[in-house]
């Protein structure tokens, strides 16, 4: 399996606010398709003795369309979370792209 270009910059940024990766990746299978989310993260809430649990998904958007990646992006995303709900639904489900990508594309597509 190839990995993102981000990804080892977004593991390291994880681990630096504390977050445990627990799979790298993570995989799940519902309905016998198997699907491999980039990575899953748990962090340890003293007060509560109860851990927060997260799946990212990490795209770089290098190719040549930004909206054909947004378009791909979307879809995972939106797979992941329906078989999350099934296999694993206190995970939360986060998408990471680069902050320029963000700024640039995301916030203006969602603000227009």
């Amino acid at each position: 399996m190839v990995k993102d270009v981000f990804h080892d910059v977004v593991r390291k940024g994880l681990e630096k606010e504390n977050w445990v990766i627990t799979d790298d990746p993570l995989e799940i299978e519902v309905g016998g398709v198997e699907m491999y989310i980039d990575l899953g993260a748990e962090k340890l809430l003293a007060a509560e003795r109860s851990g927060e649990k997260i799946a990212v998904e990490i795209k770089s958007f290098i190719a040549p369309s930004n909206i054909s990646a947004f378009h791909t992006a979307v879809g995972q995303f939106f797979n992941y979370r329906v078989a999350l709900e099934v296999q694993d639904p206190e995970r939360v489900l986060y998408l990471a792209v680069p902050l320029s990508v963000y700024r640039d594309f995301f916030r203006n597509s969602l603000s227009n």
